[in-house]
């Protein structure tokens, strides 16, 4: 299950265009975990919030927000902020979280605080997991943070903020375009400036355009990845029975006493595991196991019964040693399988996280091409899959083409207005059509960036799942194994993590 998720949720980064790679470069502006005095100085602590040592995500603090309301903020003032990223651990899931972000010039007046930012909701379990929200303030601001927190307590840890990305720089260019318009059109109808605005507006039009096709690509991408695919098989191992010495030991003490039925039967059961012969493992799955702990635990049960052995048509030996261990081996297979069963559960939990994420990037895929589509046909180029096509060609020549187009249709209004051909009210309609189009995209940086945090939430539930000390086995030979799965699943989940990163954050 988890390796069929994988397959359709994997991040490749091969498609990415090396321009807009270099284009949406991150720069990490600050950072902060709370780890001791000198980063703590950093904030102050308004009320409801204390700084802990106990729930630490990473290091040795986190910062504590009481029930109720809390506030803190920076004491030092952050230039050009993008992209707000922390993670936020709960007392339940039943506890319910409010997360307002403000920025001020002032950061010791209590007004003046602009509200730039929220995130609420509550966690599934009570692991930290990472959120990411856009601030997008280009000024240098002071952040302050306001928590509602009710059904238990709170804590946030690693705190960073990046600088803004060339899409929002965009955008902040465009809203400037169109204040100077629009002022003009109020103050003196200067046509030759307003229309060289517009056609200032076109190159943004077409280069949001582009933005569109880059997080179009993103989702996309959020497709493939060897790594991810090696990881994730090789993580549903571990969650097979067959793998284990204490389980092909279990398997040969029931073998040696069972009767030609039973073994016939035994054998059914674990044919869907894969070949005990070879240790050739299948990836297991909830159902996989469902379909195999009761019925071989009840095979394990009746095989030790006396009358069973008895009749069983095996030798002396075997019968005094079916008497002598039936109870000693029932216990093992129980307590073996408990382990496993813990196991499996963590993997079909990682599974559930891959369903989750990928109805998402299925539903933000299906919404930004809908609304691509439709920022095409407002940009001049009309409906029809060619020009969509040559707006997501790999081929780069091509998609500027088509740019170009969008951006001389831009051109053809300006000159229809400095031309007075067209209205002011014609005009002014026009330009609120573009600028809405526009605004609408960065809807959809916000929704990438919760598709965002439920990714690095995966991989860091991902990895704390195969950490040394989540071992399940008691057997010498059995937590042997389970390292030796966990090694290689570290090495691969490290990479595909990497990846994300570098593409995607």
């Amino acid at each position: 299950m988890l390796k069929k998720s994988a397959t359709i949720l994997m991040f490749c980064t091969a498609s990415l265009m090396a321009s807009l790679a270099m284009a949406q470069q991150k720069s990490v502006i600050f950072k902060n975990g709370f780890e001791n005095e000198t980063e703590q100085k950093k904030w102050a602590l308004i009320y409801g919030a204390k700084f802990s040592s106990e729930q630490a995500r990473t290091g040795a603090g986190a910062l504590q927000l009481e029930q109720g309301e809390s506030s803190v903020r920076s004491r030092v003032n952050l230039s050009e902020q993008g992209t707000l990223e922390f993670w936020i651990k709960t007392t339940s899931p039943a506890t319910q979280y409010k997360v307002n972000v403000l920025v001020a010039s002032n950061q010791n007046a209590d007004n003046g605080w602009v509200q730039v930012g929220q995130i609420l909701g509550n966690n599934d379990s009570t692991e930290y997991y990472a959120k990411r929200i856009s601030i997008d303030d280009p000024g240098k601001k002071f952040l302050r943070l306001d928590f509602e927190v009710s059904n238990g307590q709170v804590w946030i840890d690693d705190v960073s903020v990046e600088k803004i990305l060339l899409d929002t720089a965009l955008q902040k260019n465009q809203e400037k375009v169109i204040a100077e318009v629009l002022g003009k059109l109020r103050d003196d109808k200067n046509y030759q400036v307003q229309a060289d605005a517009l056609r200032t507006l076109g190159k943004n039009y077409a280069a949001q355009i582009d933005v569109q096709r880059q997080y179009l690509e993103y989702a996309n991408g959020i497709y493939s990845s060897v790594t991810l695919v090696l990881a994730t098989s090789e993580r549903g191992k571990m969650a097979n029975p067959l793998g284990y010495q204490t389980f092909k030991g279990i398997v040969s003490d029931v073998k040696r006493v069972a009767s030609p039925i039973q073994k016939s039967r035994m054998e059914s059961l674990l044919k869907p595991l894969g070949d005990i012969a070879t240790a050739s493992l299948n990836v297991m799955t909830a159902g996989a196991y469902q379909a195999f702990a009761e019925p071989f635990k009840t095979i394990v049960a009746t095989t030790f019964d006396r009358v069973s052995y008895e009749n069983a048509g095996i030798d002396r030996k075997s019968r005094k040693f079916a008497e002598e261990n039936g109870l000693q081996t029932f216990q093992k297979t129980e307590g073996f399988m408990g382990e496993v069963e813990k196991e499996l559960n963590t993997v079909v939990s990682l599974d559930r996280d891959l369903v989750d994420i990928q109805r998402e990037v299925d539903k933000f895929r299906r919404d930004l091409d809908k609304h691509l589509k439709e920022s095409l046909i407002a940009g001049g180029m009309g409906r029809g899959q060619e020009n969509y096509n040559r707006v997501l060609s790999k081929d780069e020549s091509i998609r500027a083409a088509a740019l170009q187009e969008i951006n001389n249709y831009f051109l053809l209004q300006a000159e229809s207005y400095q031309n007075h051909s067209s209205s002011n009210t014609e005009f002014v309609q026009f330009m609120m059509k573009a600028t809405g189009t526009m605004e609408e995209t960065q809807i959809f940086k916000e929704r990438f960036n919760q598709i965002a945090s439920s990714v690095i939430t995966f991989y860091d539930k991902f990895d704390r799942s195969v950490a040394k000390e989540q071992n399940p086995f008691s057997s010498d030979s059995d937590r042997a194994l389970w390292e030796s799965h966990a090694v290689k699943v570290r090495s691969y989940i490290q990479e595909s993590k990497a990846a994300f990163a570098k593409a995607y954050m």
